[in-house]
């Protein structure tokens, strides 16, 4: 329903985006958006409204940390729980319609909580929808991998910035997560292969800040003005004094 929906809650909201628990068809919709509102002392008005979590310490700690932490520990070697965790926690934390109002940088970010392993990429908006449906056939298919919630869904306009996910096109990040309980790995490789061939089929880039197996040769297919960064990059930094081990391998 939201994907058929999709344009709709794009005009609905400046900053719309939505999770996904995977193996569900359970859907978190947000709506960001400034607010004339004044909820809290001492605030002014120019406030921001989103429906989104606020459960207290007990709900939001106890339960959407520490049990969380402990559930997904048990599930590294019972991996099918992870289909139950999902469904649970959805109707647990993010089944009911909230609101806070606050300053936009206590809107905007939030606790990651425990480690974790992350993709992102960036796709052409309009193949959101076939990507999506996609990841959820594959996940539905291979039973065997169990993907971690949530999916994170959302959307940004075009840039003239050289390597930006969003060059010159209107853009829409499918962001999948992986976590460590306790510091612990947990398989990913495969769910990792699913979503980086789906993403790459629909013309996607990666986020440089998050993980992905990306070479040169097929970052410059990526990005159409990748020569000419390159280029920058070389004259300003001859000597490579800002390069890494990670951005020798790309840039070489």
């Amino acid at each position: 329903q939201v994907l058929d929906e999709l344009e709709e809650h794009l005009r609905n909201s400046r900053y719309f985006r939505f999770l996904w628990f995977p193996h569900s068809d359970n859907v978190r919709v947000i709506y960001q958006d400034p607010t004339s509102k004044a909820g809290i002392p001492g605030f002014p008005t120019d406030l921001l409204a989103i429906p989104g979590m606020d459960f207290g310490w007990f709900w939001d700690y106890a339960v959407g940390y520490y049990l969380l932490e402990f559930l997904l520990w048990i599930s590294s070697f019972v991996p099918g729980l992870v289909v139950w965790i999902n469904r649970v926690f959805f109707r647990l934390l993010f089944s009911s319609r909230t609101e806070n109002v606050a300053r936009s940088h206590r809107i905007f970010s939030y606790e990651c909580r425990f480690r974790q392993h992350v993709q992102d990429w960036a796709i052409p908006i309009g193949k959101t929808k076939e990507a999506l449906l996609e990841l959820k056939a594959e996940l539905d298919g291979n039973p065997g991998i169990a993907a971690h919630f949530p999916v994170e869904i959302r959307f940004s306009r075009r840039d003239e910035i050289l390597l930006s996910p969003c060059f010159r096109r209107d853009s829409c990040y499918i962001n999948v997560i992986m976590y460590r309980p306790y510091g612990k790995d947990v398989p990913r490789l495969r769910y990792w292969l699913i979503y980086e061939a789906i993403m790459r089929k629909h013309g996607g880039r990666p986020h440089w800040a998050k993980a992905h197996s990306c070479t040169r040769k097929e970052l410059e297919k990526m990005y159409p003005e990748f020569p000419k960064f390159c280029a920058i990059r070389e004259k300003l930094d001859p000597t490579g004094i800002f390069l890494n081990p990670y951005l020798e391998k790309v840039f070489f």
